[in-house]
């Protein structure tokens, strides 16, 4: 049976990725890294909204950002998310994997 502490963590991630453009800024980002400026431009959103949507993925542990000079450089967690080949990118829930393939 999974602990209170895991189901939390696991409701948290599926919360942060009930929304449709956080769902598109995961699969922006299975492609690599990103700054806000090329996300907003490749789902066509206003920056403002995106880094909010980065913001909630990052709360839930979904993203990494790391700065490298003035950005700010956001990618898919590994721990979370799990690429095999080019075929599929897995989201790792810790009891469950779901799986997300490539369109």
């Amino acid at each position: 049976m999974t602990d209170e502490t895991q189901a939390k963590n696991c409701a948290k991630m599926l919360q942060a990725l009930a929304e449709p453009n956080r769902i598109r800024v995961i699969e922006c980002l299975r492609t690599g890294s990103m700054n806000v400026t090329d996300l907003a431009r490749a789902l066509k959103v206003e920056i403002v909204n995106v880094s909010h949507h980065l913001g909630v993925l990052r709360e839930a542990g979904l993203v990494e950002a790391v700065k490298d000079g003035r950005f700010v450089i956001y990618s898919l967690h590994p721990k979370v998310f799990q690429n095999d080949s080019s075929k599929a990118t897995y989201l790792d829930l810790g009891w469950c994997r779901v799986e997300i393939p490539h369109n």
